[in-house]
């Protein structure tokens, strides 16, 4: 059984790679484990050797399949928690990843399949990120950055990538969340930040950092 530590690896991994679609770097890693360079760069040996990565120096890592399923049910545990906490307990979105983070490793593949039949075998969380199944199964999604949406053509938001509290606050504050109908009134040549009317608010700008987190799909898809 991996340790807590070896999952956290794992877990990371995986997400930068969905993010970037490419090979991760030990920096990235490092800078999202808060871990030293040295310390990161002795794991990632070791996990090689543990069959559960593929590993160059000086080129990064990929999961390998076994490596992938382990990062998998420790994503699924998370969002399914996440998901748990705001159907049940009344959390809001912005409160759960935290309490998600510390009990992702605590809690059984019995009890997420449970919890996973309690809620209705969802197939999102309260982000709109895909839950893998059991089997370590990937809900496909067509969306893209609101920046990439067509001006004037509604779109859905489904998806927001940043866990930051104080960004998912501001989000829920405009009403910009998973669900909610927008439109992209213009996209600033200047700097791109992108101005969206929201259906029922107002319009509001957002940076193009945040715009590039926030994945919309053509209403009605």
């Amino acid at each position: 059984m991996p340790t807590v530590s070896v999952e956290d690896y794992l877990k990371s991994i995986y997400l930068l790679e969905q993010r970037t679609g490419t090979r991760v770097k030990t920096k990235a890693i490092a800078d999202k484990l808060e871990i030293s360079l040295p310390s990161v760069t002795s794991m990632l040996k070791s996990l090689a050797d543990d069959g559960l990565v593929e590993y160059q120096k000086y080129k990064g890592v990929t999961l390998s399949e076994s490596g992938r399923l382990v990062a998998l049910k420790v994503v699924r545990k998370h969002r399914l928690i996440e998901l748990f906490l705001v159907h049940t307990l009344e959390y809001t979105w912005d409160e759960v990843h935290q309490e998600a983070e510390r009990l992702e490793h605590a809690i059984s593949d019995e009890l997420a399949s449970r919890i996973e039949q309690f809620l209705s075998f969802p197939l999102f969380d309260p982000h709109g990120d895909p839950i893998p199944t059991a089997d370590g199964q990937v809900a496909e999604s067509g969306a893209v950055p609101i920046s990439q949406a067509a001006l004037g053509h509604p779109v859905r938001m489904t998806r927001v990538l940043d866990q930051s509290p104080e960004l998912l606050r501001h989000l829920d504050r405009v009403g910009l969340v998973p669900g909610s109908v927008a439109r992209v009134l213009e996209i600033l040549s200047f700097d791109g930040q992108v101005i969206v009317s929201i259906e029922g608010r107002d319009s509001v700008t957002l940076s193009r950092e945040v715009a590039s987190r926030i994945l919309v799909e053509a209403d009605g898809e």
